[in-house]
């Protein structure tokens, strides 16, 4: 069993930016992709960027390409979403996952495919 806990998320004006972390402990081995999914108010989860951590092949989003890099300190057992050039459209509360679904050579940004979740960090970003 994977635990994720993470960190980082808070208010920015629009332009800003943000550094997510998500730290992992637990049974981390089965776990071969690692995400970031979004969920805003009212709206289904959206999966935000994954990091195939075999290869280091990231998966973004279109909304946020360009914006996001998704990270990994494999000696702390750490994820990094480095956001950028915030939109008030970005605000959500952002979840770290965990799942083990790479296909031909990265990870889906699927949220239905990930097993594990953090509890969220809030982003909200103001115009």
């Amino acid at each position: 069993q994977v635990q994720l806990v993470e960190s980082g998320g808070g208010s920015v004006q629009a332009g800003g930016s943000l550094r997510l972390s998500c730290a992992a402990s637990g049974y981390t081995a089965n776990n071969a992709c690692m995400g970031w999914v979004r969920q805003a108010p009212g709206k289904e989860r959206e999966g935000v960027a994954t990091f195939y951590k075999s290869t280091g092949a990231t998966r973004y989003t279109d909304s946020v390409k360009g914006r996001a890099t998704i990270s990994q300190d494999n000696a702390k057992n750490t994820v990094f979403l480095q956001m950028n050039s915030l939109k008030p459209a970005d605000t959500a509360m952002y979840y770290c996952a965990a799942g083990n679904h790479p296909r031909f050579g990265d990870c889906s940004t699927n949220p239905a495919l990930f097993g594990a979740w953090g509890q969220g960090t809030q982003v909200t970003v103001s115009s």
